[in-house]
């Protein structure tokens, strides 16, 4: 199992920059692939960013060149820097890890950009 706990989110202003931090403990080295998503009240969770074993990443259209995500394998994190942030990037903001066809939770963190 892996257990995942997210952290960093807050209120900032739009431009603004914040940085999730994913916190990873369990079997860390079955993990093939992680992710962040976002999602608000009434609408399905979707795809920010995903960072594979490998290192190699993918991001969604709307989050590309604003965001990097990155693993530390030595701290046991993952991490979401967000850069120049705006309004439509409010949302709560999960992290997700994959081992073999079983998909792991954080309980998500909360992102609100606003003046």
């Amino acid at each position: 199992q892996v257990q995942l706990v997210e952290s960093g989110g807050g209120l900032v202003q739009p431009g603004g920059s914040l940085r999730l931090s994913c916190a990873i403990s369990g079997n860390i080295a079955s993990i093939t692939l992680m992710a962040w998503y976002q999602q608000n009240p009434g609408k399905p969770r979707d795809l920010v960013a995903t960072i594979n074993s490998a290192g190699g990443t993918f991001y969604a259209d709307s989050v590309k060149g604003r965001f990097t995500i990155s693993r530390d394998n030595a701290r046991n994190t993952m991490d979401l820097q967000m850069n120049s942030l705006v309004p439509e990037d409010t949302a709560s903001y999960y992290c997700n890890a994959y081992v073999k066809n079983l998909a792991y939770w954080g309980h998500g963190t909360q992102v609100i950009v606003s003046s």
